[in-house]
């Protein structure tokens, strides 16, 4: 068994009815348990370390501290089976103070949240019991989605033991912002990644009253005990008037995440009066009959060079009563109606039929397709997907599809074998929206990527903020060890622009230079187009883009 360079202290925070369960196990690993609660001693489990004196007198309420120095991988496994927290290399005793303190106030965290969640958070299916219960006594009720949009990035700084204490104190923070505001008649329940989701009695002025404590309550920073974060948020609201249809009220909720913007204050979007679905995905069956799905394209600039040197297909149905619907709401309607594949394959042949006519001075541009995660979990879907782009005439390396970042990929190896298929045959692969889902990093490490688009949740604010130019510089730095190009969404002003270039950011996409354009406007956009080249300090290595 190979043994570590340096003593490996493990910590584990129990509480006192625990302990009884845990020595057996720890004496296995050679661990020595503390003195009685409240007090907290480390003792060295080989010999008497006078500089740990200094931890003699840390007090963490009822919890007991233990500590063991383990040296070999098998010691360790057996630590953490018994209920280790935290593990610490060195002999360090400031560094040993930080954990333990830390893993104290997790475990005061964890325990507090236990006690509030055994109070508010809901079992599953209680939320739409609660709902049906309410709507039937014609209660007012609302929705609101939560959704903290930089847990990811946080997530990879600290490690997972951090994210997990961040997304328990969150939750904390939700259920204290409600208690004085609306103490009863709700339901709080956690949805997947860093969601959160509340079913509430309330009429409009005290909707909005909540609304304001969350907001307050995210707003505040979160101590991860290296440092203060902030939690980037979004909240989605949707209302039912009194008596109302209420089955779609969570869904309406999370719709409206989307419009809604994050940062340091936290945003509202409310879509109290959105189509329900089910209608959407009756009309849906007609609009892709009739061929109604418009397809846009927006520019993608290469920074090196200023040329535009690539685009982004993007859906839009123009309802005839609902106006112009985005991307998102196209498939949540398909979902609903089991259309999501038919709806997919639908928006990528006329996506290429449209590039395989541009005219000559459009034949260089890169097109990338979103496809989703239900898309590459179908048996066909590389078979289906490479015919597509035989049958347009467009040369393979000129496509590239988007795998959306917040779908969550249920079967990672699927997904990386059809991807990597794709990639055999010259389409490259980007991850789209990074920093906005579940599992940005395990996507990194699993999926055969080309490229990695910055979402605009990272970039809108690193004008102002030198914590997000250090998020958005990690990320690319990342990005690139790992061979891939780069592409910063959501760009709107040029000092945004420059300053992505001297992080080595690649490509850009954004208002700043077009939005979302149809062929005779993309073709009218890159005609008159100056280049205006923003090389990085530190050129990127990256090729692919080039």
């Amino acid at each position: 068994m190979p043994a570590f360079t340096t003593p490996t202290y493990t910590i584990a925070i129990a509480p006192d009815a625990a302990r009884a369960a845990l020595e057996p196990l720890l004496a296995a690993a050679g661990w020595v348990s503390t003195d009685t609660a409240p007090l907290v001693r480390l003792v060295d489990a080989r010999r008497e370390m006078t500089t740990l004196a200094a931890l003699a007198g840390v007090a963490f309420e009822e919890q007991s501290g233990l500590l063991a120095i383990v040296t070999n991988d098998a010691a360790r496994d057996t630590a953490y089976d018994a209920g280790a927290t935290h593990a610490v290399v060195g002999d360090e005793p400031a560094a040993l103070l930080r954990s333990l303190r830390f893993a104290g106030r997790h475990a005061r965290r964890v325990r507090r949240q236990a006690r509030a969640r055994r109070i508010d958070e809901a079992a599953p299916g209680e939320v739409a019991r609660f709902l049906a219960a309410r709507a039937a006594d014609g209660t007012a009720l609302a929705m609101i989605a939560i959704r903290l949009t930089r847990f990811d990035i946080v997530n990879a700084a600290f490690g997972r033991s951090t994210g997990d204490a961040l997304l328990a104190a969150a939750f904390a923070r939700i259920v204290e912002a409600l208690s004085p505001v609306a103490p009863r008649d709700r339901q709080i329940a956690r949805g997947d990644g860093a969601l959160f989701e509340i079913a509430l009695a309330a009429d409009e002025a005290a909707l909005a009253t909540v609304v304001a404590a969350i907001e307050t309550a995210l707003a505040r920073p979160f101590d991860t005990g290296d440092a203060m974060v902030n939690l980037g948020a979004r909240i989605g609201v949707a209302r039912a008037a009194n008596g109302g249809q209420v089955d779609d009220l969570p869904t309406r909720a999370r719709e409206a995440l989307e419009p809604a913007r994050d940062g340091g204050a936290v945003r509202q979007a409310a879509r109290s009066h959105a189509a329900p679905l089910a209608r959407l995905a009756a009309d849906l069956h007609r609009a892709i009959e009739r061929q109604e799905i418009a397809i846009l394209f927006q520019p993608q600039v290469t920074l090196a060079s200023g040329a535009i040197t690539g685009v982004e297909a993007l859906a839009r149905w123009d309802h005839p009563m609902l106006g112009i619907l985005g991307a998102e709401t196209l498939f949540a309607a398909a979902d609903r109606a089991d259309l999501g594949a038919a709806l997919s394959e639908h928006i990528l042949m006329r996506a290429l039929g449209a590039a395989s006519d541009w005219p000559a001075t459009l034949a260089e541009l890169r097109i990338s397709v979103n496809v989703t995660a239900a898309d590459v979990a179908r048996p066909d879907f590389v078979a289906r997907f490479l015919d597509h782009v035989a049958e347009s005439g467009i040369a393979r390396a000129r496509v590239t599809a988007e795998i959306t970042e917040t779908g969550l990929i249920g079967d990672l190896d699927v997904a990386a074998a059809a991807l990597g298929a794709l990639r055999e045959q010259e389409v490259r692969v980007a991850i789209d929206d990074f920093g906005t889902g579940y599992s940005s990093l395990a996507y990194l490490k699993a999926l055969p990527l080309d490229y990695l688009k910055i979402d605009r949740s990272l970039t809108r604010d690193i004008a102002g903020s030198a914590r997000d130019r250090v998020i958005v510089r990690g990320v690319i730095a990342m990005a690139h060890a790992l061979g891939l190009a780069t592409i910063a969404e959501g760009v709107e002003t040029a000092m945004e622009r420059d300053l992505l270039a001297g992080e080595g950011c690649d490509l850009y996409q954004g208002y700043l230079c077009a939005g979302a354009l149809d062929s005779a406007g993309l073709a009218a956009l890159v005609a008159g187009w100056t280049l205006n080249p923003r090389p990085s300090p530190a050129l990127s290595t990256i090729a692919a883009h080039r």
